[in-house]
């Protein structure tokens, strides 16, 4: 059930190589759950929609992702659909961005196993106090902002996409062009993503 100060919409990217897990991340279970069911479940709790960005959303369909919708992410010149796309991220926010309504969108990565409902909830009931030339609220770290959990406004579309078509690809390379509002991060663990089989053996090990 969304607990939201206001309409918020979430995406959840899920179109990664998952080339060092060996396996596709969003379909690896924790505690039971297919990760990407995970995430969608916990973005629902926040969003009033949740759009699941994938290269492949026949992939997913099986999953029982109540109130998600499914959109496709496009190849890029030269990239096929059949093959891992090799633009990143930044490409598919794009593409969901494009179809976002509301006035803040809360970006999920969809291999973060130890996200919690409630610090989401309280970033998000925070927006309302974000500078307006503030572009995006995110949490920062020594290796810079974490740009896949976190909101940004969509009225920052425009510029995105001067980015991209200029050859941008990085998040933080964007990001340091612009404003961008600190959360604060209660726990650094909620971030922790699961790239590799060492991650996953070690969150299957844990219990909370």
């Amino acid at each position: 059930m969304k607990e939201s100060a206001f309409d918020l919409t979430a995406i959840v990217l899920a179109g990664g190589k998952s080339s060092r897990m060996g396996q596709d991340k969003a379909l690896i279970p924790f505690q039971g759950v297919p990760l990407l069911k995970l995430v969608c479940t916990t973005a629902a709790s926040c969003a009033d929609t949740v759009y699941v960005v994938t290269p492949w959303p026949e992939r997913y369909q099986h999953l029982v992702l109540p109130g998600c919708q499914f959109i496709e992410e496009v190849p890029l010149l030269g990239e096929s659909r059949n093959e891992p796309l090799t633009h990143g991220p930044l490409i598919g926010f794009a593409q969901g961005l494009a179809q976002v309504k509301t006035d803040w969108v809360l970006l999920l990565a969809c291999d973060l196993p130890k996200l919690r409902v409630e610090v989401l909830q309280e970033w998000s009931s925070g927006l309302d106090s974000v500078p307006e030339e503030a572009i995006a609220a995110l949490a920062h770290h020594a290796k810079g902002w974490e740009p896949l959990c976190g909101f940004y406004r969509r009225r920052c579309l425009p510029q995105l996409l001067e980015f991209i078509s200029q050859g941008g690809r990085s998040f933080q390379q964007w990001l340091q062009y612009h404003s961008v509002q600190v959360l604060t991060l209660p726990t650094p663990e909620i971030l922790f993503n699961c790239n590799t089989p060492e991650d996953w053996a070690a969150i299957q090990s844990e219990t909370y």
